[in-house]
């Protein structure tokens, strides 16, 4: 039970250290995915991220601290991790796209008019 509770506190810290997504970055906002990867990034700045990869996967959910340019650094304190974003949300055919560590990926079609 005490883990439990460890594990609920350290959660509730990192998702109440989270900043909003900024104005400038609202087209980050949205599902994410592509045959590797998956990302969920929230209006509260808050995100879902897993990752498969070399046989193994990965998985984060954590708030964004920060914007760097069109990079967003995720976590608490001094465990953070920075996601390069070498090409931010662009529309591609009435698709969006964004290249995230090496991997284009597409947002889902939440509204089913792109």
């Amino acid at each position: 039970m005490k883990k439990l509770s460890i594990i609920l506190l350290a959660l509730f810290v990192l998702v109440g250290c989270s900043k909003a997504v900024p104005e400038d970055k609202l087209l980050y906002i949205g599902q994410w995915q592509s045959e590797e990867m998956y990302l969920l990034i929230l209006a509260d700045g808050t995100i879902a991220y897993e990752r498969s990869q070399n046989g193994g996967s990965i998985s984060i959910e954590a708030s964004i601290k920060e914007f760097v340019g069109d990079d967003f650094v995720v976590g608490y304190s001094f465990l953070t991790t920075t996601f390069v974003v070498s090409k931010p949300p662009h529309q591609i055919d009435g698709k969006w796209l964004m290249e995230v560590d090496g991997v284009t990926l597409i947002k889902a079609d939440e509204t089913g008019s792109g």
